[in-house]
């Protein structure tokens, strides 16, 4: 086969898949647009029910879907099957953000809601578009991923600073003294960089955290409409 007619077979090939990321893209917004308030739970698909964690994450969901908060998920099993049947439970809209890949993700039968993507970066970016904050449960290297991108983007100023939550202080000990002993010692990061994170072990505590922060920035709003 000429060289040429390859070329030009890749360059078709990436046309199409330049207006298939196009088509997930205006799904997602489609699909999404008007959600808010919403709160993205993050952690492990390989979290069982019977695990004490389960349980409080369901009651997390409850807590906030209760509250008015739409709860967005990887919509697959695990914590996010968790956070999709408490807000499914507590009547709030239960979204899952579904990614196909070969092995652990399927739908779970929580949501009201449901997309399913190609691209894991399509799928990032709607998972914290419509977020008012971020709740990341322990998980393994797809949350870590998830927990350090978000932190990224607020570190950045590419979105504007919401609450992340790490919930089980036991389990992020160890990433915590980390980043104070390893990474901040050598100036990679700042110390301001910890007041982005804060520390949750209850779900009452997780629940009231967020609503303080929603108030606050719904009051600071309408304090600038007044001032206008």
């Amino acid at each position: 086969m000429p060289q040429g007619y390859e070329i030009n077979d890749l360059a078709k090939e990436d046309s199409w898949r330049m207006f298939r990321i196009m088509g997930e893209f205006v799904e997602g917004f489609d699909k999404l647009s008007g959600i808010d308030p919403a709160v993205s739970i993050y952690g492990s698909a390989r979290l069982t029910e019977k695990d004490p964690l389960y349980g409080q994450i369901e009651q997390i969901a409850g807590l906030l879907g209760k509250m008015g908060f739409a709860i967005i998920t990887g919509g697959g099993p695990g914590v996010m099957e968790a956070a999709n049947k408490g807000a499914l439970n507590a009547g709030a809209t239960s979204i899952g953000l579904n990614i196909e890949l070969p092995v652990e993700q399927e739908v779970n039968p929580y949501t009201t809601k449901s997309i399913t993507f190609d691209h894991f970066f399509i799928r990032k970016v709607m998972l914290v578009k419509y977020a008012t904050a971020f709740i990341i449960c322990p998980g393994g290297l797809g949350t870590l991923d998830e927990l350090t991108e978000v932190l990224t983007l607020i570190q950045t100023y590419k979105i504007k600073p919401f609450p992340v939550i790490l919930y089980d202080s036991e389990y992020w000990r160890g990433f915590l003294d980390w980043l104070r002993d390893n990474v901040l010692v050598r100036n990679y990061i700042s110390y301001e960089d910890f007041n982005l994170l804060r520390v949750c072990d209850h779900p009452d505590e997780v629940a009231d955290a967020v609503q303080q922060w929603y108030n606050k920035q719904k009051l600071t709003g309408k304090q600038a409409l007044d001032k206008e």
